[in-house]
């Protein structure tokens, strides 16, 4: 009894009260233990019950158990709960109560809290001013709250509209790409040549939305027309303008007449003059007699030509110095001049064929290119470009390509 008139006593709310009001309230009051997590008071719900922590730990809550749910603080020994329920009308409580470890609490009735006031009148204003303290708290924390929202929701938009500039850039980028990329599909070649004698084929894959890779047929005169296949250095935007810069001086000096190791040079020269990036572009560059079938071509740092007969049993072609264009003054280029076979099939292509790669990090190589048209399996020269095509891809399981892919194919009829 003596115990439980000094916490009686060492209550905030209580410790103005005559020691014979102590005595009686230590009478009367039930005490007990609540293990932790238990809910004392359940906000909306009717209470009856006035409780003083003795000793432990309760947690405030609002809106508990809903989206909206917010914790108002814990508060330890001296804490009285439920008499919001008690003074007001509804006698609901206005938060939820839940024993954050375990209590040792005391309890009165309605009816013996509305006793104590009309015993102790004075203990009304004392009431009046912990609430008041309370609610002060309760507010801050509010407020506090409302400015953390308040933060985090001009960070959020300053986020979205840093994600929304970003989407226009985006955008524009993705927009400005389609134009490149138009604008370069333009430039080549759309529809295959037609000469009596010859079936042709073509095929370009940029890696990228544009690409450093470029083909081109130039009709020379009646029986002769020109083949070039090229490839810069890099991908994307900066190869592409390169290309197309490649592409304009090819057709201009390929109009001049001259042969192809002096168009190569020529177009060597020019490069040099206006080339401070770094870049280079290998190119192999032809010109084919219809009616003779001679093939006279020239090779700057790019691959040979692939030559099949009438049996598509490859040709073989002497490999000689050639060398890229664009870094050096007086590069060796490797000239040729060979007789096509009656029936025979000429194919040009870029290494984004021959150096394609598997899981494996094997090659797909001239080997197997030359294997695709082993079988005569394509009839037409445009056949044997997506054949080709097909089995790059498929060699590779379909990955995303490495580098560009152009493919253009002659039939000698």
């Amino acid at each position: 009894m003596t115990l439980k008139r000094e916490i009686i006593r060492r209550v905030p709310l209580l410790t103005s009260l005559p020691p014979e009001e102590i005595d009686h309230l230590a009478a009367t009051l039930r005490s007990g233990e609540v293990p932790a997590g238990t809910l004392l008071l359940e906000e909306g719900t009717t209470s009856d019950s006035f409780y003083i922590v003795l000793e432990g730990q309760v947690e405030i809550i609002k809106a508990l158990g809903t989206a909206a749910e917010r914790s108002l603080g814990l508060r330890g020994p001296g804490t009285f709960l439920g008499e919001m329920s008690l003074l007001s009308d509804t006698h609901q409580a206005t938060a939820s109560v839940r024993a954050s470890t375990t209590l040792q609490l005391l309890e009165m009735t309605r009816a013996d809290f509305n006793a104590l006031l009309q015993r102790q009148p004075g203990l009304t204003r004392n009431l009046l001013q912990m609430l008041s303290a309370r609610l002060n708290e309760s507010e801050n924390v509010t407020i506090r709250d409302l400015q953390e929202k308040n933060r985090q929701l001009a960070q959020a938009y300053e986020e979205l509209k840093a994600a929304h500039a970003q989407l226009i850039e985006q955008e524009k980028f993705e927009a400005e790409m389609k134009i490149a990329r138009d604008i370069q599909r333009n430039i080549l070649p759309k529809t295959r040549p037609q000469l009596p004698g010859l079936d042709f084929g073509m095929l370009i894959e940029p890696m990228e939305s544009v690409g450093g890779d470029f083909f081109d047929f130039i009709p020379l005169d009646d029986d002769r027309i020109a083949l070039a296949v090229g490839d810069v250095s890099n991908h994307g935007v900066p190869a592409a303008i390169f290309m197309a810069l490649t592409y304009s001086l090819l057709r201009v000096e390929a109009l001049r007449g001259s042969s192809p190791g002096d168009v190569l040079r020529a177009i060597n020269r020019q490069l040099l003059s206006m080339n401070d990036s770094g870049m280079f572009v290998t190119i192999l560059y032809g010109m084919l007699n219809r009616i003779t079938r001679e093939f006279q071509f020239a090779r700057a740092g790019h691959d040979l030509p692939l030559i099949l007969n009438a049996r598509r049993e490859p040709v073989q072609l002497t490999l000689g110095p050639g060398q890229l264009l664009g870094l050096f003054s007086d590069p060796p280029i490797d000239e040729q001049c060979i007789t096509l076979p009656a029936n025979s099939l000429l194919v040009l292509y870029t290494d984004g064929v021959t150096e394609a790669m598997n899981a494996a990090g094997d090659l797909f190589g001239a080997e197997q290119l030359s294997a695709v048209l082993y079988s005569g399996r394509n009839p037409t020269a445009q056949a044997a470009c997506e054949a080709i095509l097909a089995e790059v891809r498929a060699f590779s399981d379909y990955a995303a390509q490495s580098d560009d892919i152009t493919i253009i194919a002659v039939q000698v009829q």
